[in-house]
């Protein structure tokens, strides 16, 4: 029994593991109650402007029955500092979707999401019994990268550089959501989310 509980209380190893437990506590505890516990302090989610999730989030009353979610592919840096999943989700009234998140290790060796992105989709995302998880060239050079945000577009990358990510919100509010791992010569896409103005 105390070994289970140890195991209960740490942190996930994995951003996989991080993504299963973060949607099974929206299952369990409340959508936005998770998602609170989940995020960084600096987190942002689009709805569809750019919101700091913390903020967003901090009053928010939980929905009575929960968004569902599951990852299907993850991508992780070399030196384990980040890593960005996407996968299928389903609303309670039968709606589809994707989302990518962008996840960043911890100090205590958890994981913590930064960014938060989605859309709906017309036909649901297979539910894999294990993710396709996929890392970088750990070799070559890495081309060193200059972040510059601004209030509608953020970007970063690991501590490494092998896995970065970008987003950009446009004035109508369309906005795209990208990351790219080093493949050992160059940068290579694994995410391109983009999303359309709101109707």
């Amino acid at each position: 029994m105390l070994l289970a509980l140890l195991i209960a209380a740490a942190p996930a190893t994995t951003a996989v593991d991080a993504e299963r437990a973060f949607a099974a506590a929206a299952l369990k505890d409340g959508q936005w109650t998770a998602f609170r516990r989940y995020a960084a302090e600096d987190a942002v989610m689009f709805v569809p402007q750019v919101v700091k999730a913390q903020q967003f989030l901090k009053d928010r009353k939980d929905p009575p029955k929960a968004i569902s979610w599951w990852p299907t592919e993850s991508y992780i840096s070399c030196d384990g500092s980040l890593a960005v999943n996407t996968g299928g989700w389903q609303r309670p009234d039968g709606a589809v979707g994707y989302f990518s998140t962008m996840w960043q290790r911890q100090a205590d060796g958890g994981w913590k999401w930064i960014v938060d992105s989605g859309d709906e989709l017309k036909i649901a995302r297979d539910r894999p019994i294990k993710p396709k998880v996929v890392r970088p060239k750990c070799t070559g050079r890495v081309v060193p990268m200059i972040v510059g945000p601004d209030d509608n577009s953020d970007a970063g990358h690991s501590k490494d550089e092998t896995l970065l990510w970008n987003w950009v919100v446009k004035p109508d509010l369309s906005r795209r959501f990208t990351a790219e791992i080093w493949d050992g010569r160059e940068y290579r896409p694994v995410i391109d989310d983009a999303i359309a103005a709101p109707k």
